[in-house]
């Protein structure tokens, strides 16, 4: 079918929707689903940069479909999305295309109205917009209503792929759909929507799993890259005075030499101060300068539509704090806003809506990762990374927030690192997060890497979840009958039936499960008190939260109540604790000026070997990278200096002095953690003691042999003749515990589940021996 044939087999809405945009031509990703969806009878994952139009691209040629058949009651097209945010922006973007096609859109999730839910209730048809979580309370409190709900489903569009696949609650969805097939008899179509996707051909087969259908995955032609780039390293403590010029940043393209482009110095905004009616105030000393680094985020983002994101929460809210304070010192006006998990909905919304607002010139957000996926914020100047991403993915995801509506994407990177010591180990010396910010653009620019999803092959806390699901859903049923339930769901199919029975074995004994005089499995009395909890029907974990409220303002959440009196920080404010109701999982507070730092417990992200191992190339080779500012430029020529002059960039093992010793292994997380647990296993035979780890960059050590080279060595000769025994890693008292059901699993298959999710043999034995295995697929 022609490009010409496709636009004109949409209905009139769309092609008005078309010019009303003022587009003079279907954009690539566009045709290529419309190609898919409109002439083929397959699944389709479609895979384009930020802001290329993928939800038009899916829903155009869906609507179409959908207009051209005779509509019968029911769902027609369910929309999954990660985040109720993204639900609720694409709702309203959704509403303004169908408001003359007839087809209604209903949204479902925790804040959405009793009335609208209702309403689909009582007439279900269109398309239904739900989180992972509202689609499990459906099929556990519903069951017996699904055909007439969504007997007339035909598409399931998974939005944001990347965040799904791979992880528990990615495995959820698919498995969720699994069981609507099964009590359906049909095969809906599935359609999935990401930008970052590392493995096209492995994301498909995870999005098609169970759906008996093939999956389309075409990729658009590759684009020259047009990134607006800079990256900047301060030493923390390093004192600045206020700049009237913004920061330069660089213009990246593929196949071209970068250029400087020096920011154009501009007019200061109008300070509050008062009318000229009014007598001046009395002059006061000026301030103090703030921290270098800080100053310069503040002029970076002043003047200009910008998001700020750092990798954790309590440095947002530091950031915020920080901005804010600024400001406040320089008497210019507040503009900063914050968005992260523990914020009420109505913060996050407020930021939300700012930024989408163009009527707003300048407006700063700073946030984590719930920035980072597809929310329609507008047209955004500018996007700030505080320190480096942990993956390709996520810098792509950040960086495509801005330069929408045609323009280049621009990320301003900032490092800020404590001045070293005089006695300072060699380690600590090698500025790593700058080290990795610029293998991700090197990766990507150079080689288009993505990392690759990552699949379980021992989803226990998932299989758990699903267990008690069904039994709630479907009621009674024998041992044989559960376990071709759960076992034939797609993610959990890796599970051997004799794992499985251990897992039930075990539910039975702690009352989660029952078995009746018939034999057959119901829902235990501890496992009626989990699924009650609305709680249940997530599988990320939560935490005992309690609610933060400032007169009858909901703040956000905390997971830890101070006694009364106390401090904190919240929003990027400072609170002191008026009062507490620990029943009702409440504290009270007053704002208070300040600022002062809050932590959250987490774990940071994992980093692929590829990263590690183009970190290595960016230490040790003399490329200049023209998107580093001066300070970078600089911390950059002093971290080869170091590497040239003590061997670290070409040697594993260094000796740092006496008994200390230092190993570069170039590693990932998975298989860092795993040559840190083989070295222990191993450390009597091979003579080392008091290991220790920084991420997953080096390993200290004392061993008192004299050559480094022959511990290598004896590593090596370990590995040929034994290779690593990943079981044989987890100490037989270990309990590890991560997913949210962990806690309810036995801790023998504990063990076996962490060895096999999250330790990587195959490139330990490369690194030190050269040869390949596959012990690791």
């Amino acid at each position: 079918m022609t490009d010409a044939a496709l636009f004109e087999r949409f209905p009139a809405f769309i092609r008005e929707h078309i010019y009303r945009h003022g587009w003079q031509e279907l954009r690539e990703v566009q045709l290529q689903a419309a190609r898919v969806i409109l002439c083929t009878e397959d699944n389709l994952l479609l895979s384009s940069g930020t802001a290329s139009g993928k939800t038009e691209a899916a829903f155009f040629p869906i609507l179409t479909d959908l207009c051209e058949k005779s509509q019968r009651a029911g769902i027609a097209v369910l929309y999954i999305a990660p985040l109720k945010s993204l639900i609720n922006d694409q709702f309203y973007r959704m509403e303004g295309l169908l408001e003359e096609s007839g087809i209604p859109v209903f949204h479902w999730h925790g804040d959405a109205a009793a009335s609208h839910k209702a309403k689909l209730l009582r007439d279900p048809r269109g398309i239904l917009q739900i989180t992972p979580e509202s689609l499990e309370s459906i099929l556990i409190h519903r069951s017996n209503d699904i055909p007439r709900l969504f007997g007339n489903l035909q598409y399931i569009v998974i939005d944001e792929v990347h965040a799904m696949i791979g992880s528990d609650r990615g495995n959820q969805v698919i498995c969720q759909l699994s069981r609507l097939q099964r009590l359906l008899g049909t095969a809906p179509r599935r359609i999935g929507l990401s930008a970052t996707i590392g493995d096209i051909a492995l994301a498909g087969q995870w999005l098609g799993a169970g759906s008996g259908r093939q999956t389309a995955t075409p990729l658009p032609a590759p684009q020259p890259l047009r990134w607006r780039l800079g990256m900047e390293h301060f030493y923390i403590g390093t004192i600045a005075g206020a700049r009237s010029e913004e920061p330069p940043l660089l213009r990246a393209r593929q196949g071209e030499p970068v250029s400087n482009i020096a920011g154009a110095r501009r007019e200061e905004p109008p300070s509050n101060t008062p009318s000229s009616a009014e007598p001046p105030p009395a002059a006061e000393p000026p301030a103090a300068p703030f921290d270098a680094g800080f100053s310069f985020l503040y002029d970076a983002v002043k003047d200009k539509k910008t998001l700020v994101f750092s990798n954790s929460r309590e440095e947002t809210e530091y950031v915020t704090a920080t901005l804010r304070q600024i400001a406040a010192m320089r008497r210019e006006e507040d503009i900063f806003y914050i968005h992260h998990g523990n914020l009420s909905a109505a913060l996050r919304e407020s930021a939300e809506l700012v930024m989408k607002d163009d009527s707003v010139p300048r407006a700063v957000t700073c946030a984590t990762v719930t920035m980072e996926l597809g929310i329609d914020i507008g047209r955004l100047e500018r996007v700030v990374q505080m320190g480096a991403t942990h993956t390709v993915s996520a810098f792509l995801q950040r960086l495509g927030r801005s330069g929408r509506r045609d323009a280049p994407p621009e990320m301003l990177e900032i490092f800020r690192e404590e001045m070293p010591l005089p006695n300072t180990p060699l380690p600590q010396l090698v500025p790593w997060e700058l080290l990795r910010a610029i293998a991700v653009v090197e990766l990507y620019s150079g080689y288009r890497f993505i990392e690759p999803p990552r699949l379980k092959q021992m989803p226990l806390s998932l299989a758990f979840h699903q267990t008690l699901s069904i039994l709630a859903a479907g009621g009674e049923q024998t041992a044989a009958q559960l376990a071709q339930r759960v076992l034939s769901l797609p993610p959990l199919s890796a599970l051997d039936k004799e794992t499985y029975r251990h897992l039930l074995l075990s539910m039975v004994e702690n009352d989660l499960i029952e078995m009746t005089e018939e034999r057959g499995l119901i829902v235990g009395l501890e496992g009626e008190r989990l699924i009650n909890s609305f709680k249940f029907f997530a599988v990320f974990k939560d935490t005992e939260a309690y609610t933060v409220r400032c007169d009858s303002e909901e703040i956000g959440t905390i997971t830890t109540p101070p006694p009364v009196g106390d401090r904190f920080a919240l929003a990027g404010r400072v609170w002191e604790v008026t009062d507490a109701d620990p029943p009702r999982k409440l504290v009270y507070v007053k704002h208070v000026e300040g600022k002062m730092p809050v932590s959250w417990p987490g774990d940071s992200g994992e980093v692929h070997t590829r990263l590690l191992e183009r970190m290595r190339e960016v230490l040790t080779q003399d490329k200049d990278y023209p998107y580093l500012l001066p300070g970078a430029r600089e911390r950059l020529r002093t971290a080869r200096h170091l590497a040239a002059n003590t061997g670290m960039g070409e040697k594993l093992l260094l000796r740092m002095g006496g008994d200390s010793w230092c190993l570069f292994p170039w590693l990932g997380t998975r298989a860092f953690r795993t040559l840190r647990r083989h070295l222990s296993h191993h450390a009597a035979s091979y003579g080392i003691s008091d290991i220790e780890s920084e991420g997953c960059y080096y390993l200290t050590f004392k061993y008192r042999g004299e050559s480094g080279d022959a511990l290598l060595e004896a590593i090596a000769d370990t590995l040929r003749r034994e290779g690593i025994d990943k079981e044989a890693l987890v100490g037989a008292a270990e309990c590890p515990l991560f997913d949210k059901y962990d806690p309810y699993i036995p801790p023998e298959l504990l063990r076996t589940a962490y060895a096999r999710d999250r330790l990587n043999s195959s490139e330990v034995i490369f690194r030190f021996t050269g040869e390949q295995t596959d012990h690791d697929t």
